[in-house]
């Protein structure tokens, strides 16, 4: 292997008189980097776009809800905390209350969802305290005349609140009338303001003390919407869900933070397979340079073929050479095309590059994450083309008449 190995790269340094093989060489080279780069990138882009949102996502929510059959609230919840929580993988279980409300401040309105929450099982909702940007948790209770709220900060911004100041909170339940139900007006202290990087929520959402939420939606004090538990496992949330149920009995129904998000995810995973293989056409076209190439090498190298042949070389030495001279072209192009895209890859997610409106894609910028499977299929993918596109110049070298070639020479 060593003679054709030489030979190979004896060919790839043209001399001067042959500088268009240089010239196109090069340019093959070049087809197989920009192609591998532009993959990388592509795919690091979708996967950090399905990592982002799905980090966000768990980190404002939970990964297994339980509620009412139907979507009802779940009555004298406590007992059923003690039981679920004992099922393998649980880590936390807290009861929530959900309603949507209209916040007021002078004459600014906005429709919010209020989630309320325990205060003294904060472990549950950890990640989203931990994105806290102004104020506290410590003041986060339903204690004295008014109680506490944690806003979004694009919702306080809209409200051009900060901490400290007070909003009043509308809902439609209400004390009866002999009209019907009359509108309910709670007024509620901003303790801290969250940013969470999904727009969804920080736009939308406002924590209150479950006591408080109870009280404002007209619930029963041991009552709630939904029961939300973290596991250790998001991955094994459809199992965890199951068992939940089973440990509850009838009468509820669980859902997973995977199917309540499945169509994103679900589009993420299509676009990317879209996407890879859209992309994969460029290492493909740049693959027919590598034939061009060695095809004009073939017509180059005649008189040398010729001789090795002569000389008691075999077709299959003549057919290592030029096969080993693209794999040299593919490998040298896959390469730098790995350097140049993880390089693009950082550069592009360090710097936030590329950025966006949060009212449209949720998140502020492009997100870009690198996958080591990824890289791994791109290389090998790459290397697989260039070694597919030296087989017909390959052989067409090997089945070379020695005696035509030189019967001019």
């Amino acid at each position: 292997m060593r003679f054709e190995f030489f030979v190979a790269l004896r060919y790839l340094k043209a001399r001067r008189k042959q500088a268009v093989i240089s010239v196109v060489t090069f340019i093959s080279i070049l087809g197989v980097t920009a192609g591998v780069t532009a993959l990388i990138v592509a795919l690091a882009m979708n996967t950090g776009f399905q990592e982002e949102f799905q980090r966000r996502i768990l980190g404002a929510t939970s990964h297994v809800n339980l509620v009412g059959t139907g979507g009802g609230s779940v009555t004298g919840y406590e007992p059923l905390i003690s039981l679920t929580s004992t099922v393998p993988g649980v880590e936390s279980v807290t009861p929530t209350v959900y309603g949507q409300a209209l916040l007021q401040v002078s004459q600014r309105q906005q429709p919010v969802i209020l989630k309320g929450v325990d205060p003294d099982r904060r472990e549950a909702f950890q990640e989203l305290l931990n994105s806290i940007i102004e104020g506290s948790f410590d003041n986060f209770n339903s204690e004295g005349p008014v109680s506490a709220i944690i806003l979004g900060r694009d919702l306080a911004n809209a409200l051009t609140v900060s901490e400290g100041e007070y909003i009043a909170a509308l809902g439609l339940r209400g004390e009866l009338s002999p009209f019907g139900p009359t509108p309910r007006k709670e007024t509620f202290r901003v303790v801290a303001i969250f940013e969470s990087g999904l727009w969804e929520y920080d736009a939308n959402w406002a924590l209150i003390p479950i006591e408080a939420a109870q009280h404002f939606f007209n619930l029963r004090p041991d009552e709630a919407s939904a029961l939300e538990y973290r596991i250790e496992d998001i991955y094994r949330a459809p199992a965890v869900a199951e068992a939940i149920k089973e440990k509850a009995g009838p009468g509820y129904s669980v859902n997973t933070w995977i199917e309540l998000n499945r169509p994103l995810f679900s589009a993420l995973r299509l676009e990317k397979l879209a996407m890879f293989i859209a992309i994969s056409l460029i290492v493909l076209v740049a693959s027919l340079n590598i034939v061009g190439t060695l095809t004009l090498m073939v017509m180059e190298k005649n008189r040398d073929i010729a001789i090795v042949t002569a000389m008691g070389g075999t077709p299959r030495v003549i057919t290592r050479i030029f096969m080993l001279q693209g794999l040299i072209i593919g490998l040298i192009g896959t390469v730098s095309g790995v350097l140049v895209g993880i390089g693009a890859v950082w550069y592009f997610d360090t710097y936030r590059v590329f950025r966006l409106e949060p009212q449209v894609y949720s998140i502020p910028y492009v997100p870009f994450r690198i996958d080591s499977l990824d890289v791994l299929l791109i290389a090998v993918l790459a290397i697989l083309i260039s070694f597919l596109a030296t087989l017909y110049p390959a052989r067409s070298a090997a089945r070379l008449n020695p005696v035509e070639a030189l019967r001019y020479e």
